[in-house]
């Protein structure tokens, strides 16, 4: 008999699980256990690949954003107030730090035990639950207290299954209405069984991906590993595009120096600052923006000479897709955006004019011949 969950996709559906991740604290519903298991696989894989500590940020079954442990840069250390250039928080800002905006209330996923320093950061942050495959002591208790009590804490198999006894297949299904069973992927970076490697074309040239290639690779775009996800082909390009440039510009002086706003909270002034910086704002935000930032910023705004000068050194972008690339437009728009790498199945029947589009942008095609969708 399964446990039961506060409910199922949607508060007026009921479920109940089978297995699936402990939760130490808190009455998860059933999408909590999917964003929980997806992301847990993901920062495992993504540990097991790098050797590093990772991290993620899951919305609604999908990466806000993804990371392994490293520098932290100085904006995003200013912004959340933290200086760890190596540890488990550090894969966690550099995971939110992705995409702040849509990080906001996410599942946070972390590939090593949560140690006391991390769970104090996880109280400071507005998110909603959190897996790992442990807890030092005292950590859990910390957590618990957040959100009223009803902060969710799961505990990940350390072993690497996403429960003790779970079944090698994943499942999951909702009562009055039909389940579904596929089969894990394997992890990220070894290829399947009878599956050829990966290789790199550029052009005629082929060559096996190198290691710091494959580190790279995670998921829709990133660069200096970090990462963010969306789910479709030419319009995720460029939409992908637009928040890797937007993370670029809040590293813009411009960005960085708006002036500060007294009782604002962080997360607001974050997002003023990707308003700001992807020149997004609504009529009534720029009153209200010029009202709380002045007349020198909200000038600055209406100007996109700055924006395009900063934006012309983006560069050193790896786009990753876990299906092939069907046109070469998906090219022509990546190379806008500074991508220096891609990296997908191949295999469409364009796949040759995929790969000369490339060349001609001089960017790195990588071929992986394993298509890794995951519904």
């Amino acid at each position: 008999m399964g446990a039961h969950m506060r409910y199922g996709m949607n508060p007026h559906q009921a479920a109940e699980v089978t297995g699936g991740p402990a939760a130490l604290n808190g009455e998860p519903s059933m999408i909590n256990y999917l964003d929980a298991l997806n992301a847990s696989a993901l920062v495992r894989e993504a540990d097991a690949a790098t050797g590093l500590p990772a991290a993620a940020s899951f919305k609604h079954v999908s990466p806000a954003g993804a990371a392994v442990a490293g520098k932290i840069d100085d904006v995003a250390s200013e912004t959340w107030r933290v200086h760890d250039d190596g540890g488990l928080i550090s894969a966690y800002v550099r995971a939110r730090d992705a995409d702040p905006k849509s990080s906001f209330g996410d599942v946070v996923a972390l590939s090593r035990p949560v140690d006391t320093a991390t769970a104090e950061f996880l109280r400071s942050v507005i998110c909603d639950a959190v897996i790992a495959p442990g807890y030092e002591e005292g950590a859990v208790a910390l957590l618990s207290g957040k959100r009223g009590g009803r902060f969710l804490v799961f505990e990940a198999d350390a072993g690497g299954a996403a429960a003790p006894g779970a079944p090698r297949a994943a499942r999951r299904g909702a009562r009055a209405g039909p389940g579904c069973r596929r089969r894990r992927d394997r992890a990220a970076g070894r290829s399947a069984r009878r599956r050829r490697p990966p290789r790199c074309a550029a052009g005629h040239d082929r060559r096996p991906v190198h290691p710091v290639e494959l580190r790279r690779a995670g998921a829709c775009r990133c660069r200096d590993r970090h990462r963010a996800g969306q789910q479709n082909r030419v319009d995720c390009v460029r939409l992908a595009g637009a928040k890797a440039r937007v993370w670029w510009l809040r590293r813009h002086a411009f960005v960085c120096e708006l002036p500060e706003v007294a009782g604002m909270r962080r997360q607001d002034r974050l997002n003023w600052q990707i308003r700001f910086a992807g020149a997004e704002m609504t009529r009534a935000q720029r009153a209200e923006f010029a009202e709380l930032f002045g007349a020198e910023a909200s000038d600055r705004y209406a100007d996109a000479g700055w924006r395009d000068a900063w934006c012309a050194d983006l560069a050193g972008v790896t786009l990753v897709s876990d299906g092939f690339l069907p046109f070469r437009d998906n090219v022509d728009h990546a190379a806008e955006y500074g991508v220096a790498t891609i990296v997908e199945p191949g295999g469409s029947t364009r796949t040759d004019e995929v790969v000369a589009a490339a060349a001609e942008h001089g960017i790195t095609h990588v071929q992986t011949g394993l298509r890794l969708f995951r519904h």
